[in-house]
């Protein structure tokens, strides 16, 4: 990121932060999506707190803010009728989702602390596995850890993550291959893309466990004792 930051700042390049999923996380002691000209977050129902759907834009300019209120309220210029000199929106949260976003942010570090917990028990039970890596906490941030992701390493594991992912899906229990990346959506199949093989490469070992807030220490079991049977009767079968 500060890479980033000078970079734009040499260009005048006005930097946006895409944090959607990084609410309560920390980079250097500085919150995520706060870095940018602008920083977006999102507050998807599936995201570490919830409206429901839409998310929030920050920012440091009261002009840019103020710009940007007027887009998402259909651009109306202050006149007693309906002026318009520019196209707008109606990108606004309801007040009623708006009213929940605030109450949900009262409670934002135990939300962090609870999916901080929940990746630490996943590390401790399945980290030493043959095969399974989990994404290391740098010294200088500190992540959400909004979804716990692993890596199976089919060499060393003796299954690859389509094998763990049916294996969880037998119990019961939803998980997801990670991201598929667009320059491999069909939509997207006549476009240019520069690629290094990592996004490919991720997306062919990775693995998202299930990671929500409310899950009991009995459901975090489920899982764990379904990939140490899985790694267990590989290991046997060598």
């Amino acid at each position: 990121m500060a890479a980033i930051v000078e970079i734009c700042a040499r260009h005048e390049v006005p930097l946006i932060e895409d944090a959607a999923e990084s609410l309560g996380a920390a980079h250097k002691g500085r919150h995520t999506g706060t870095m940018g000209r602008f920083g977006v977050l999102s507050f998807n129902g599936n995201k570490l707190i919830t409206t429901g759907g839409g998310g929030m834009l920050l920012g440091y300019s009261a002009e840019d803010i103020a710009r940007v209120r007027a887009l998402a309220t259909q651009a109306r210029e202050p006149a007693p009728h309906y002026e318009h000199t520019r196209i707008g929106h109606n990108y606004r949260l309801s007040n009623i989702a708006a009213a929940i976003g605030r109450g949900q942010l009262t409670v934002l570090e135990d939300r962090v602390a609870r999916r901080r917990a929940i990746f630490d028990h996943y590390v401790k039970r399945l980290g030493s596995l043959p095969g399974i890596a989990f994404m290391p906490e740098p010294a200088w941030g500190r992540g959400n850890c909004w979804l716990t992701c692993l890596t199976v390493d089919p060499a060393l594991a003796g299954f690859d993550r389509e094998t763990l992912r049916l294996a969880l899906e037998r119990e019961n229990i939803e998980s997801r291959p990670l991201w598929k990346p667009m320059h491999l959506q069909p939509v997207f199949a006549h476009c240019p893309a520069y690629v290094n093989a990592v996004s490919e490469s991720l997306f062919t070992r990775g693995l998202c466990l299930p990671s929500g807030t409310v899950m009991s220490e009995e459901d975090l079991e489920r899982v764990v004792t379904c990939a140490l049977a899985l790694s267990a009767g590989r290991a046997r079968a060598r």
